[in-house]
């Protein structure tokens, strides 16, 4: 069955990083909080205060405003997904440890299906929704998002969320175009290298090495989605917004060294952290 889902050496690196970061502090130690577990980055301003206190409970204070930033980026993406009605299915593209899935069941009482090549997180996803009760409505599956193996016209919405920098845009849109309904919605949140920029910068290149993924140029969102029948309705600009989530975590105990990389691509401007949202015609 692996050999149907992981197709090639590099979907293979990919699940085995995923796979084998099982204890990665940053997402576990977050999602310690509230018991909703994610797996991305945050947006808006972050409460000052936090950095003050008593210096017992300052690390404390800090993961629970960085727990506070990324669910606040799930519930923007929600946002954005337009009117989802408790009989709609959803589908989470690359669905890691199914915190967001968890949060659109709970908002829109509809069905959702998440996928992910890594069986860890997609056995992880699965106790959460199973120790709230939702497992009959929250499904996490071992599939490959570029064939998800579900019903054509099926969803109301998909989303992805810093997902698509480990998959062809082109092939990735096409299975979307044909799970959406007419008239369904598409939402991504993604960093992407800036086109203007020529080459990724070093900053950029970082990133992929650090996550073992391959950053798209902004310019092959668009291109792809117009090549499979996605109209994009808004594109929302959040670079400036995510730049207070990193310059948190780097003052975290939980930093790996990769916030100077990102924070330097944002800053000068190689790198863009985009919400795009498009709906099927």
């Amino acid at each position: 069955m692996t050999s149907t889902i992981l197709r090639t050496d590099f979907e293979k690196s990919v699940a085995n990083y995923w796979n084998t970061n099982q204890n990665d502090p940053v997402n576990l130690r977050l999602g310690e909080v509230d018991d909703l577990y994610h797996h991305h980055y945050g947006v808006g301003p972050y409460d000052p205060s936090v950095l003050d206190g008593p210096a017992e409970t300052r690390e404390k204070r800090l993961i629970a405003e960085l727990h506070r930033l990324e669910s606040a980026q799930a519930d923007l993406l929600l946002d954005h997904l337009g009117p989802i009605q408790p009989t709609d299915m959803i589908l989470d593209g690359g669905s890691g440890r199914g915190g967001t899935s968890i949060m659109a069941n709970k908002r829109f009482g509809c069905e959702v299906d998440g996928v992910s090549i890594s069986e860890y997180q997609v056995g992880f996803a699965n106790e959460q929704a199973a120790r709230r009760g939702i497992s009959d409505r929250v499904r996490f599956h071992f599939r490959n998002m570029l064939d998800t193996k579900l019903e054509s016209d099926s969803r109301q919405a998909i989303w992805t969320n810093e997902t698509t920098m480990y998959v062809d845009l082109q092939k990735l849109f096409g299975e979307f175009s044909r799970l959406l309904k007419f008239g369904g919605r598409y939402v991504c949140i993604t960093g992407c290298a800036n086109d203007l920029a020529g080459r990724r910068s070093k900053a950029v290149s970082k990133i992929n090495e650090h996550y073992t993924c391959d950053i798209h140029p902004r310019s092959d969102y668009f291109k792809a989605l117009a090549a499979n029948n996605l109209v994009p309705i808004n594109v929302v600009d959040l670079t400036e917004a995510t730049i207070p989530y990193w310059q948190l975590r780097a003052e975290s105990e939980v930093a790996t060294g990769i916030e100077e990389a990102f924070l330097t691509a944002y800053q000068e401007g190689s790198f863009h952290y985009l919400l795009i949202a498009a709906d099927r015609i």
